[in-house]
């Protein structure tokens, strides 16, 4: 019953996605384009990596980040659907368990990380990186899956809890644009004041661009998905008292 509750959820959100794959597509691909350009063959040339070129360090950050902001949009619509639509009490009433809905609304906002993903990997290649992640693969989906539920998780919980679009937007200006600079996505958090250098290792993007950059590390990987059961506990916890 659960699963296929979750399931279809997540065909649902799949029907309306694929209505409208041509310009998901081609607005996920500017940001990393953009990216690849200005950092990696612009700044990048300038700039000299112990592990090789500046465009193979760059490339898994801009993945990590990527993940953060995909999951995290993919989901502010339940916002504006209990808050402004009121068309939320549709699936409250709806012959569905509320971890279901949860669970299938975060899982359809990781289908859309993973195309996105793909996007970004085929593009980084066309502009001749070095990609490592090829050689752990497996690390390299779990990673980009446990931040996905992550961040997806992290927008559910907003939106259940703010009550206008300019409280939700805090969010982003708050939690997610300082993680976008700070969290080893463009440059090493070694290179941080060891204040700062402990604040930023607390926080799950971090962990993520370490996994995809470096491959398999044990703390991080339980960290990042310490994060997604969590996360994904709270946001189920913050429906449930809705529908209560």
């Amino acid at each position: 019953m659960f699963l296929r509750d979750v399931s279809t959820i997540i065909w649902r959100d799949w029907i309306v996605l694929r209505r409208r794959l041509k310009k998901f597509i081609l607005s996920r691909l500017v940001t990393p384009v953009l990216y690849l350009i200005a950092f990696g063959l612009g700044l990048g040339k300038n700039i000299n990596m112990a592990t090789g070129s500046y465009l193979d360090f760059l490339v898994p950050g801009i993945i990590a980040l990527n993940t953060m902001n995909v999951s995290y949009m993919s989901i502010t619509a339940i916002h504006a659907e209990r808050v402004y639509h009121k068309s939320l009490e549709e699936y409250l009433s709806a012959p569905i368990e509320p971890a279901a809905f949860v669970v299938g609304k975060i899982f359809s906002a990781v289908i859309r990380v993973l195309i996105s993903t793909a996007l970004i990997l085929v593009v980084a290649l066309m502009f001749g990186a070095s990609l490592k992640i090829f050689s752990e693969p497996l690390i390299f989906l779990a990673a980009v899956v446990l931040n996905s539920i992550v961040f997806a998780s992290a927008c559910f919980c907003a939106a259940m809890k703010m009550q206008t679009y300019e409280d939700l937007a805090q969010v982003n200006t708050y939690l997610l644009l300082p993680m976008s600079f700070l969290c080893g996505t463009f440059f090493s958090t070694a290179q941080l004041p060891p204040v700062v250098r402990f604040v930023v290792e607390l926080l799950p993007l971090t962990h993520t661009s370490r996994l995809l950059r470096e491959g398999f590390d044990a703390a991080s990987a339980l960290i990042l998905a310490a994060y997604a059961v969590g996360m994904l506990w709270l946001a189920t916890r913050m429906f449930k008292r809705l529908s209560a």
